[in-house]
């Protein structure tokens, strides 16, 4: 479910892989940039969960459930 929520905000590793995980910290915390954009990109994508979208697309699944 992860990649559905962060989209591209984020960053995946596999999570037996301990050295690629401190290469991608040790990646994003030595570039300022990288981290401005990696916050903006998170903020952005947080943006399109609202509480309002949620109970729109939980209408919309009951209506179908209710017409199977």
């Amino acid at each position: 479910s992860l990649p559905e929520i962060v989209g591209d905000a984020g960053e995946f590793f596999t999570p037996g892989d301990p050295a690629l995980l401190a290469r991608r910290i040790a990646e994003i915390t030595a570039s300022p940039e990288r981290r401005a954009a990696m916050r903006a990109q998170g903020l952005a994508r947080a943006a399109g969960f609202t509480w309002d979208h949620t109970a729109r697309r939980v209408l919309e699944v009951y209506r179908e459930a209710a017409r199977a």
